[in-house]
């Protein structure tokens, strides 16, 4: 598949570029960002992937989170999308920010008009990796996944529904039980339809309650003082009750007087960072 490069600069030794391809899951253009490590130049590298949240495109992570460094010193390739369909001309994907361009929640959604451009799950977990097998020296066998708000609940999602893909998963202030919370609901029911149940197929609280493959570490960080956490859309107590209750390992941290911004994810990145390399450099 044809890849156009948008983008190219030189960032702790590597490069931090950008790209852009026609998807074939989402039928539309689409752009994602990848950094390269030095340690690419001469050897195949894991990678980890990077899931934004609403209203982000390619360009929020890569020029906020400041993740070049400690990628570059443990050899790892970031790479990451756009985080919903652009430009599609379905009616109503531009009228609110939580739902439609931005918004993509990370599932293949069922319900028209949505159904044939919003397939981010699959181009997430299907697509985007095959593209960057076959086109990037990227390690096929060593993929981590990780993400912010929304990201984050895609972040989880990916990791749970795919026992074994990703040797590790961290998240950021995660939407982490999205058929309890407004957000959750409203992408779920646009998106999904009207049966809840096909909505928990999504829910990393409800897939944590049945999963059972290969031990999964998970490291999730989340500010105390983040205004969405107050306004219960995240619930992360919800899915640690879950994670504890089937045993999966997750480090949960409470984080003091952080909010819901790239502050956040700046001041800790490099523990995500070095959490994942310890599993993909493994």
């Amino acid at each position: 598949m044809a890849l156009t490069q948008v983008s190219s600069n030189k960032c702790s030794g590597g490069y931090q570029k950008v790209f852009e391809h026609d998807s074939s899951e989402l039928k539309c253009k689409m752009k994602f960002a990848i950094y390269l490590p030095p340690k690419a130049e001469s050897s195949k590298c894991p990678v980890l992937y990077w899931l934004s949240g609403l209203t982000c495109t390619e360009q929020n992570f890569i020029t906020k989170a400041g993740s070049q460094q400690a990628a570059s010193e443990n050899g790892i390739i970031i790479v990451a999308p756009d985080t919903s369909p652009r430009g599609c001309n379905i009616e109503g994907e531009e009228e609110s920010w939580d739902f439609g361009t931005g918004a993509g929640f990370y599932v293949n959604a069922t319900q028209d008009p949505w159904k044939t451009n919003y397939r981010m799950y699959s181009y997430v977990t299907e697509e985007l990796p095959r593209l960057i097998n076959s086109n990037f020296p990227a390690d096929p066998e060593k993929m981590s996944i990780s993400g912010h708000s929304m990201g984050g609940h895609g972040a989880l999602i990916c990791a749970l529904k795919n026992p074994g893909k990703y040797k590790s998963v961290s998240a950021f202030a995660p939407i982490c039980n999205p058929v309890q919370c407004a957000w959750g609901q409203k992408a779920f029911s646009g998106y999904l339809g009207s049966d809840k149940s096909t909505w928990e197929a999504y829910d990393a609280t409800v897939l944590a309650e049945s999963y059972s493959g290969p031990e999964l570490d998970i490291l999730i960080d989340q500010g105390r003082d983040d205004q969405f956490l107050s306004a219960s859309q995240l619930l992360p107590d919800n899915l640690i009750a879950a994670c504890s209750k089937k045993k999966i390992p997750v480090v949960f941290r409470l984080q003091q007087g952080y909010d819901h911004s790239y502050y956040f994810i700046f001041s800790f990145i490099n523990d995500h960072i070095k959490h994942h390399a310890k599993y993909l450099n493994a």
